[in-house]
């Protein structure tokens, strides 16, 4: 027998009190430091964020339960999460006897991929989700349970942290003052914040860590990716991703040239050209309590820097370089993961 309608609204303002109560004891009892332009970032579970990202992950941790067949893209921001979220749509929408998905000619793909913490992190999923393909920056080991044990596939992807910074840094520079994020210009200072990991999801060598580890424990559940690695043969890994998360291509797909017609649509000089990502914009929508909703908006434009392999060397002195090289040596080299660009 189910429960009457007014017995499932108290459930959910229950659930909605209790994880309001939780956000107001966490943020009373977590570490707290200023971090670049002087925002205040809190520690969670071991990783820093600033204050409006922790409210989405504890309602993911409490709510989101994911579909038999969800795939989950995750990442360290930076890292490529724009172009994988495109050519895993492409992947899944497609269909053999036309071209890939149209989609992706009028929406940005983080409007077609949301993020579990951000637009559908609360107990009433407000979009939805006919493709079962979710995004997310949270580290692996603060990800919902109901991820974790369920049977559904990741797909991590990751990136040479030099390359991670230079492209935080110009995105940091690039956002609109609508996200009413502070700004520091001096890339020395932010440089420091980002080795000590007091950067959004940061740690970064522990957020690539824990899911490089899960990866080595269970690839038959986490496909990690390195940007460098789908940059250099990105066919092989289009082919290697559809396979991974469901989504083979058929002999006469590859014969039609169905691999090469995605590579191409989701290529960067593509995708950053097209209309919607010129001129957009791109809201991300942050739940910090029921019915109190804080929004953020950036320009569609400033995912689409460069999409290049050492473009650091533009933004980077040598000596910035070799900190980060001696601390990814320091974290990452003796578990077998290291960058050589």
């Amino acid at each position: 027998m189910s429960p009457a309608p007014n017995s499932i609204e108290k459930e959910e303002n229950m659930s909605d009190l209790e994880t309001d109560n939780k956000f107001k004891q966490i943020l009373s009892t977590i570490p707290k430091k200023k971090g670049s332009g002087k925002a205040d970032f809190y520690q969670y579970e071991g990783f820093w964020y600033p204050f409006f990202h922790i409210p989405g992950i504890l309602l993911a941790q409490e709510h989101f339960k994911p579909q038999p067949n969800q795939v989950i893209l995750s990442s360290f921001p930076k890292c490529g999460t724009t172009w994988l979220k495109a050519l895993a749509f492409a992947i899944m929408t497609r269909s053999c006897e036309s071209e890939p998905t149209n989609l992706l000619l009028t929406r940005l793909s983080h409007d077609c991929v949301p993020f579990i913490e951000f637009q559908i992190s609360s107990s009433q999923p407000k979009l939805s989700l006919d493709v079962p393909l979710v995004s997310t920056h949270i580290p692996y080991t603060s990800l919902p349970e109901s991820i974790i044990n369920s049977g559904c596939k990741i797909v991590y992807i990751c990136r040479d942290p030099k390359d991670v910074f230079a492209s935080l840094w110009t995105f940091q520079s690039q956002m609109t003052t609508r996200a009413g994020l502070p700004i520091n210009e001096n890339i020395e200072d932010t440089l420091e914040f980002f080795c000590e990991g007091i950067t959004t999801a940061g740690p970064f060598w522990d957020h690539v860590l824990g899911y490089w580890r899960a990866s080595l424990e269970s690839p038959e559940k986490i496909l990690f990716i390195k940007f460098e690695d789908l940059k250099n043969e990105t066919e092989y890994w289009i082919k290697k991703l559809a396979q991974f998360i469901g989504y083979p291509f058929s002999l006469e797909e590859e014969d039609k040239g169905m691999v090469q017609k995605i590579k191409n649509l989701c290529d960067f000089e593509n995708m950053s050209s097209l209309e919607v990502n010129k001129n957009g914009v791109m809201t991300l929508a942050f739940e910090i309590k029921k019915d109190e909703v804080n929004t953020l908006e950036f320009k569609n434009s400033t995912f689409f820097r460069k999409g290049e392999v050492g473009d650091w060397k533009n933004h980077l002195t040598q000596a910035m370089a070799t900190q980060l090289n001696q601390i990814t040596e320091q974290k990452l080299s003796s578990y077998g993961l290291t960058w050589n660009v």
